[in-house]
């Protein structure tokens, strides 16, 4: 008999990023019913992540000037206040806040620097 339950979800990791593959290994292997693959060995599922360079790069691509906006959101700055810290007018701020809403698929200014953060845009 098998030390490991049959209902374990094995798992192998696909990852270019050697530090995401070590958080993933070490977040995995605290789940009960999940296990990571040895080498060689068929598993249940597997997590493939590429580097962008390697996957054809990134699914949208932002302007520097976005990148200002973005930075200033994760501050929690208003359309005002990015506007008076950049110098634009609030409806061009507001315009690039709606700009990088689509960019990054995001329902809401929050929700805009989370995915920004996941995809490593910018770090918090």
């Amino acid at each position: 008999m098998s030390s490991e339950p049959a209902s374990d979800i094995i798992i192998a990791l696909e990852i270019d990023d050697p530090a995401l593959a070590d958080r993933l290994a070490t977040l995995l292997g605290s789940i009960a019913g999940l296990r990571l693959a040895a080498p060689g060995e068929q598993a249940t599922a597997t997590i493939v992540a590429r580097n962008r360079d390697t996957a054809g790069g990134s699914d949208f691509e932002l302007t520097p000037r976005e990148l200002d906006v973005l930075v200033l959101l994760a501050e929690g700055a208003s359309n005002k206040m990015i506007a008076q810290r950049l110098g634009i007018s609030v409806h061009t701020a507001k315009f690039h806040v709606g700009s990088l809403l689509d960019k990054l698929d995001a329902t809401g200014r929050t929700d805009a620097v989370a995915h920004a953060a996941r995809r490593g845009v910018i770090n918090l």
